[in-house]
């Protein structure tokens, strides 16, 4: 089948699928483009009792999928086939299946574009409604329904949704319905059109409805729970030169569910950042508060799945294995958070700054608990069917959630050697991140040096070494990583973490692994065999366990 064919059989699957959406012709077959992306993640798993890596009876899981998008003009339509045969460890079995997960049509005119199928939105910084997809994490809470986006003019930006919430194979019970406006004032207002401050403000309204169902606590309770849950936001942005201003405030209607103890509290949220940058330096400063904001289209839902919302941590996303054991994932009934960077440019020809420069990253964030208070002496916080707690706004509570202060050096010292130094020190409260009540908190220190050196234009060799100390939960871990890459096709890696502070001498465990990779065009296939601790995975404080596995992977990639 020759490359032609194939496009056009790409077309004709595209537009069958949405055949209730469009007209059909023999025009759009013979114009318009497809392009498109895949990917294969497959693991052969074998036992390991040491590592507490069981028996699959499958032996090989897979997850993949492929996108497909046709354009024609103002026109757009897509679709996402998925496959989980079965899903790989780690992710929830009930995505288990194959099928169409994702399609829809889009058509542009003018002012405004439309919508309908399947979607991902946002709504300022996504404190009452996001909704997006994060594979690593096998998260997925599309919109299926109708959206429409409308910019009258210059400077304003309209957005309206509704719809439910991919659940699996499924969709929600909830309803999902909102709109959103922005305005960009020196836009709008012709006398602020040349003023060197720019101000943009916006508004979101998000409104959930789910039928009302009976929650039995005993056979005497029973409690009447909304069936509509609304939820506003108002943000602002002021940049004016080199300093940049973001804050947002978000307002919860009263929302019994599973996660807060179906207490008829309100929610609320609050994210404030200020970033100054010029050349060689560039501070930025976070504060956040959330209480009570879980907002899920189903009340009794207490996984990732069917979140509204997004509540994005004010931490560091490590990407060095070490110093990524223990991440942070944000508390949606209640955290005070804050987080300062500052990344400084030693300048080139002077003493400390050699030949290159050297650049200085300096990173500081904590979440605390919520300042609670019990509304009368017969009432406890958080008791079912009551409105919970009061709060002062601005205050932190005394116990600490999680708190990390890094470092990082860069560092060119010629052509050929350039590497980096880093220092972590954490504090990871085990109790509740990871909802273990008796567990001490965690106290760690990582220092981790990565060091790559250029042997010839196209091969190069790149080692890492870690090491983390820790008294609490499995004590010390080292861990050894070097690559060899011929760019731009090759990579070759073998890496080994060792968990020898382990007080059971059984569990001092060598996590080895090793690596191959290769590239061409759009395409990349990369294998590696190798034993995976247990842990958590986290990407924007959204997580999943990963159970302990030991086996061959395969990843397979490619776009056209």
């Amino acid at each position: 089948m020759n490359k032609n064919t194939l496009i056009k059989r790409l077309k004709v699957i595209v537009i069958l699928g949405f055949f209730p959406f469009i007209g059909f012709s023999q025009n759009i077959l013979n114009s318009g483009s497809v392009q498109g992306n895949f990917q294969l993640d497959a693991q052969y798993y074998q036992k390991d009792s040491t590592i507490g890596a069981n028996e699959v009876s499958e032996k090989m899981l897979m997850n993949a999928f492929a996108n497909i998008i046709y354009s024609n003009g103002n026109f757009s339509a897509g679709l996402r086939y998925e496959s989980y045969r079965n899903p790989m460890l780690g992710f929830d079995n009930r995505y288990k299946g194959s099928g169409i997960a994702y399609r829809y049509a889009t058509y542009k005119a003018d002012d405004f574009d439309i919508t309908v199928g399947n979607f991902y939105e946002q709504f300022g910084s996504g404190l009452i409604f996001r909704s997006y997809e994060e594979r690593n994490l096998g998260y997925d809470n599309a919109m299926d329904g109708i959206r429409v986006n409308f910019n009258p003019s210059q400077g304003i930006m309209l957005k309206a949704i509704i719809g439910t919430q991919r659940f699996f194979w499924d969709v929600g019970p909830g309803i999902v319905r909102g709109g959103d406006a922005e305005f960009a004032l020196n836009d709008i207002i012709s006398s602020f059109s040349e003023s060197k401050t720019r101000l943009t403000i916006g508004g979101s309204v998000i409104s959930k409805y789910q039928p009302s169902e009976e929650i039995l606590y005993d056979a005497s309770k029973k409690y009447n729970l909304p069936e509509n849950v609304a939820a506003f936001a108002g943000r602002m942005n002021v940049s004016r030169g080199k300093i940049n201003v973001n804050a947002e405030y978000a307002y919860k209607s009263p929302d019994p569910n599973s996660q807060n103890n179906f207490i008829y509290r309100h929610g609320e949220a609050l994210l404030v950042s200020a970033a100054y940058s010029k050349k060689g330096f560039g501070i930025i400063l976070s504060g956040k508060r959330v209480d009570n904001m879980a907002f899920k289209s189903k009340r009794t839902e207490v996984g990732n799945m069917l979140n509204i919302n997004y509540l994005p941590t004010l931490t560091k996303q490590h990407a060095y294995s070490l110093s990524a054991i223990y991440p942070y994932a944000t508390q949606p009934n209640g955290e005070m958070g804050v987080q300062g960077e500052i990344v400084y440019t030693i300048p080139k020809n002077t003493i400390l700054g050699g030949k290159y420069g050297t650049e200085i990253k300096l990173n500081y964030s904590r979440a605390n608990s919520l300042d609670k208070s019990a509304i009368n002496d017969t009432t406890l916080i958080d008791k079912e069917g009551t409105k919970g707690y009061t709060s002062n706004f601005f205050k932190f509570g005394k116990e600490l959630y999680f708190q990390d202060f890094n470092i990082e050096i860069s560092k060119k010292i010629n052509n050929k050697l350039k590497g980096s130094l880093s220092w972590v020190n954490l504090v990871y409260n085990q109790a509740v991140i990871e909802g273990h009540p008796g567990l001490p908190s965690v106290y760690a220190n990582v220092l981790i040096a990565d060091i790559n050196y250029k042997i010839t234009p196209i091969r190069s060799i790149r080692t890492e070494i870690q090491h983390l100390s820790t008294k609490q939960d499995e004590g010390n871990w080292v861990m050894g990583m070097l690559e060899y890459s011929i760019a731009p096709q090759w990579f070759f890696s073998v890496s080994d973490q060792y968990n020898y502070g382990n007080e059971i001498d059984v569990k001092k465990i060598h996590y080895y692994n090793v690596g191959v990779g290769y590239n061409r065009n759009s395409s990349r296939i990369q294998m590696s065999y190798g034993k995976q601790r247990e842990g958590i995975l986290c990407v924007g404080g959204v997580c999943r366990q990963v159970p302990a596995a030991y086996g061959f992977n395969i990843t397979i990639t490619s776009s056209f």
